[in-house]
């Protein structure tokens, strides 16, 4: 079995405990959270010192806009994703928005954020709303799709989520174990739409903690059924399959935190991520340890084009990009 480990830093620095556990050869990256960022400089720094330790570690955010912004002082405030659709050209604004959220992120070293979004906004889930860039499947793919073109072309890979779609249950998967009792063809003819067609564009993509019960007892990143019958058989999906994170409570289905980074992977991820629980880390690491799992190799695909630009708000397509996400910014 192959797969690897992301893992996440308490600080805005590196601690010995972290250099050695990213010299582990089962750790392929560090996600960042609004703990680990303070301003641009600071963010470039510890990204070189990541990078120091071990030049192959990729680098993620969450950088969807919205409620969901890590890096936040001296960047721009991005809207959320719903509001979009308001503009008086969603796809132009939507295209500047994912093209002007890359290359802030990517100026500072890091590799790519998690995103965007495709879950449908039924008007039922607090957790997604918003963060979704419309109520139907049509719109979803417009937008989103406008919005991947802006991200590839400043140079970052894209990661799709929630699949099979995150945004009919209202419990939080953070927080609860949310079941979705819907059909595989109600799905089918619509959740799983955006993500069928804008696979082209998504470089990766990340499961829900969700399950759906007239289809598998295990939430979605646990199942063969999603992941390897639907996902990779009938949907013929070639990219990197990253868990949500495996610390949410629900992932707790899987049992302790070295069950649920095994269970991830024999499901079909070919990263785990394990954050906010150092602990749960380091049991999840022993894990891959202890039954020899071979780290991932096709990772590639997820490295940045362009990194550490120090004057990345000089670019003329900020100015612009920036300008036109102004209107929005309100709305929220």
């Amino acid at each position: 079995m192959q797969g690897s480990l992301m893992l996440d830093i308490d600080g805005t620095y590196l601690t010995a405990e972290d250099r050695q556990l990213l010299r582990q050869p089962q750790v392929c990256g560090v996600i960042l959270f609004a703990r680990n960022i303070e301003h641009p400089q600071q963010v470039r720094e510890l990204c070189r010192a990541i990078r120091h330790v071990r030049g192959d570690l990729l680098i993620a955010v969450d950088q969807e806009g919205g409620r969901v912004q890590r890096l936040r002082q001296g960047f721009v405030e991005l809207p959320a994703m719903g509001l979009l659709q308001t503009a008086s050209n969603p796809s132009y604004v939507a295209q500047e928005c994912g093209w002007l959220m890359a290359w802030e992120v990517l100026a500072m070293g890091i590799d790519f954020s998690f995103a965007p979004v495709l879950d449908l906004d039924y008007g039922r889930s607090n957790v997604i709303g918003l963060r979704s860039f419309g109520p139907d499947a049509a719109t979803v793919e417009s937008l989103a799709g406008a919005f991947l073109t802006g991200m590839q072309a400043a140079g970052m890979a894209a990661v799709g989520k929630h699949f099979p779609g995150h945004g009919w249950v209202k419990a939080d998967s953070h927080v609860a174990i949310p079941v979705d009792e819907r059909s595989f063809e109600h799905i089918q003819q619509a959740d799983l739409l955006p993500f069928k067609k804008l696979q082209q564009q998504l470089a990766g993509m990340m499961p829900a903690h969700v399950i759906y019960a007239q289809v598998d007892a295990l939430p979605a990143g646990f199942s063969k059924v999603w992941l390897q019958e639907v996902l990779r058989g009938q949907l013929n999906y070639a990219g990197v399959l990253f868990s949500d994170d495996l610390s949410m409570a629900g992932a707790h289905v899987a049992g302790d935190a070295a069950q649920r980074m095994l269970a991830a992977l024999n499901a079909g991820c070919d990263v785990g991520l394990v954050c906010n629980d150092r602990a749960a880390a380091e049991q999840a690491l022993q894990a891959l340890q202890s039954q020899a799992v071979t780290p991932c190799t096709h990772l590639s695909a997820m490295y940045g084009r362009y990194t550490a630009q120090h004057d990345f708000q000089q670019h003329p397509r900020w100015q612009s990009a920036r300008q036109a996400l102004k209107m929005l910014i309100t709305k929220e």
